[in-house]
């Protein structure tokens, strides 16, 4: 590869990727340190550093400190797709409108899928969260549960693609969804609709019918998405000034 022409960055990280492409490298296996690495792949140590580090922006590996620790390949996804969606809407590549019609479309399929999946530990979780909803009337606590409960919805499905984008999606929209929230004139009229609408997405695939639960998705995410961002749906100046809050992180 050098004889190609490739810099040493571009060997090691090619041989990272490509090691767990092949299998060679799996969930939760440690890598060989640096200055194996190095030694292998006859580059500097600086090069193969480089090479982790943006593995681990990517959310593909996670290092840590300490005698047996070192960098390890990640066993469960990270929120490096969040922090992407998050700059992509900051520099307009994106939009809150994109960002919630991918999510109808996936969040509606999952909600479909779950009834195969009943009795499941994720809807288990959504059914606390659902009660603990019932009974949280501040914006900041209900927003992290009504993201939690749809995040355990989808996860629900089974489907882990699914999982992990819906999940970087409703977590890069929590800030301007809470932001929204807390403009309302009349939030607790508005959350006491949410919470009936989570009820009844969730006893549609307790009962098994995945189309009605799909349908019920989608409707609550358009009502919700016309209340709460209706400047972001008109492309109005009112929402461009604001995307430096919509995109501060969560």
């Amino acid at each position: 590869m050098r004889a190609k022409g490739m810099s040493g960055f571009d060997v090691a990280l090619h041989h990272i990727e490509s090691a767990i492409q092949s299998g060679e490298y799996v969930s939760g296996m440690q890598l060989p340190t640096e200055r194996e690495l190095a030694a292998t792949l006859s580059v500097g140590r600086g090069a193969v550093r480089e090479a982790i580090r943006v593995l681990q922006a990517q959310g593909i590996v996670v290092s840590g400190t300490g005698p047996g620790n070192g960098t390890r390949i990640r066993v469960t996804p990270g929120d490096a797709l969040a922090r992407m969606l998050r700059l992509h809407l900051a520099l307009d590549s994106t939009t809150v409108p994109d960002l919630t019609e991918t999510r109808v479309v996936l969040e509606k399929a999952a909600c479909e899928d779950a009834v195969n999946h009943v009795p499941c530990s994720a809807l288990t979780r959504a059914k606390v969260l659902l009660e603990r909803m019932e009974t949280h009337i501040g914006t900041e606590d209900f927003n992290g549960l009504d993201t939690a409960f749809h995040v355990a919805l989808v996860e629900a499905s089974g489907n882990h693609m699914l999982t992990m984008i819906c999940t970087a999606i409703r977590h890069t929209l929590a800030r301007p969804i809470r932001l929204a929230e807390q403009q309302l004139d009349d939030w607790p009229t508005f959350r006491e609709g949410l919470v009936r609408e989570h009820r009844a997405i969730f006893d549609a695939i307790e009962r098994g019918d995945g189309a009605l639960a799909g349908q019920l998705a989608e409707a609550h995410i358009r009502h919700a998405y016309d209340i709460l961002l209706p400047s972001a749906r008109a492309g109005s100046a009112e929402y461009l000034g604001q995307r430096a809050h919509l995109t501060t992180p969560v």
